[in-house]
């Protein structure tokens, strides 16, 4: 499995850092094969933050913020494309995704942001990339990059 590492030292070296992420990740060259990003990290860990300023790099030009209650919320960029935002903190079973519908995003090759991957991982797709926040200190953060292929 194909492993990256990079460091947010403080919020500062936010910006640098998603733009280095969605360079790594090549998210439009890859966007048929692994267009689903499951963010995981324990609550605090920066994924609702480290998204926007993804979503800010790739131009999207709604305003982002985390679904926590509406599940998902979709954005289009300056080139009319989709992203979906989900957030499965709040969901309890499998069957909550189901009638999201879930299927239709993750398999609509539009880009696919998901926070609480846990929650529903039996649903990603065999192909997903896997972004992993580790809290180190206060503002200190360490993120893992995995291309998952089941």
């Amino acid at each position: 499995m194909n492993t990256q590492e990079f460091i947010i030292k403080s919020l500062n070296d936010l910006p640098e850092v998603a733009k280095n992420i969605v360079r790594s990740i090549n998210i439009k060259a890859q966007m048929q094969e692994y267009n689903c990003l499951a963010f995981y990290g324990e609550m605090g860990a920066g994924k609702t933050t480290l998204i926007k300023e993804i979503c800010k790099i790739l131009g999207v030009r709604d305003i982002t913020s985390s679904p926590t209650f509406a599940l998902i919320n979709e954005y289009l960029t300056q080139k009319d494309e989709r992203i979906y935002h989900f957030d499965f903190y709040r969901i309890n079973h499998l069957e909550e995704a189901y009638d999201l519908g879930y299927e239709d995003y993750f398999y609509s090759n539009s880009l696919c942001l998901i926070e609480w991957p846990e929650k529903i991982e039996s649903l990603l797709p065999d192909k997903h990339i896997k972004l992993e926040i580790n809290i180190v200190e206060t503002n200190y953060r360490v993120v893992e990059i995995s291309y998952i292929s089941n």
